[in-house]
């Protein structure tokens, strides 16, 4: 479970994780929660620039070295459990090894061990960014996950007036009618899994990525959930708890003053 934390935030990879990886601890009898990804998250270096925190994809990523790079240079650098048995049948060495033919057979041979291109992928030890990149910020409004790594440094802390919508296609045609062209914080709620099963909100990254290219400090907190698509807005997501449980979401309105800040880890009204 920590060596797929540590995975996760190394490469910058999806904000599901932050609600599967709980899920799947919590089957084997382990209890995690975003305090225990936070604080991995402090530790744990990004040394992966791909879609959204990247312009490349996962081919080039695996054009760089992959995931047996990956692997390799975490172990080396001491932040993966090295001592577990595999579906490999050893150890977690095993995974920095890569298939090929030899002939027409197949075999494992060492990895690469420095990065094919390092815009891309680089060692543990010269990052792209000291920290994983995933924070939890909480306050009076609950607990949500904010991923860092897509975000400029001058956007880790946006405080605006509150426009509080209850569907994604709401924002749309109010982006639509000019009604956002200012500083907002975009509240999208009644979107978690007690009240419609938490539907992916993908339409709302580009719209709100328009409205910050206009030059608007904007932000995007939401009771539901965004997966890849969290990426150069700043955003807090999975808000916890919901609105439809009677979370503060709830109680919202619009023009409150809300403040989202990755750096102090605050989600406040």
């Amino acid at each position: 479970i920590v060596n797929a934390a540590v995975g996760l935030l190394a490469t910058g990879g999806s904000t599901n994780h932050a609600i599967h990886l709980p899920a799947i601890a919590r089957a084997a009898g382990i209890r995690i929660d975003w305090n225990d990804l936070d604080r991995l998250s402090s530790a744990v270096p990004l040394i992966a620039r791909i879609y959204p925190n990247g312009a490349e994809d996962v081919n080039s990523f695996h054009s760089a070295g992959g995931m047996a790079f990956a692997i390799h240079t975490l172990l080396e650098a001491g932040l993966l459990h090295r001592d577990l048995v595999t579906v490999a049948g050893r150890d977690l060495t095993d995974y920095s090894s890569e298939p090929a033919f030899d002939s027409e057979s197949l075999v494992w041979r060492e990895g690469p061990r420095t990065s094919r291109d390092e815009s891309v992928l680089r060692a543990a030890g010269a990052p792209f960014q000291p920290d994983g990149g995933m924070r939890l910020v909480s306050g009076n409004l609950g607990r949500a996950i904010f991923k860092t790594s897509a975000i400029l440094v001058e956007r880790l802390t946006i405080e605006a007036p509150a426009r509080v919508f209850a569907d994604q296609n709401e924002v749309l045609a109010a982006f639509k009618a000019g009604e956002l062209d200012r500083d907002v914080v975009v509240v999208v709620r009644f979107q978690g899994p007690r009240a419609n099963g938490m539907p992916e909100l993908h339409r709302l990254t580009p719209t709100l990525g328009v409205l910050q290219e206009r030059g608007f400090k904007v932000a995007l907190v939401t009771d539901g959930r965004m997966s890849g698509a969290s990426g150069k807005v700043p955003a807090a997501i999975h808000v916890s708890p919901e609105a439809s449980v009677g979370g503060p979401l709830a109680k919202l309105r619009d023009g409150d003053i809300v403040r989202l800040c990755a750096r102090q880890g605050q989600l406040e009204a």
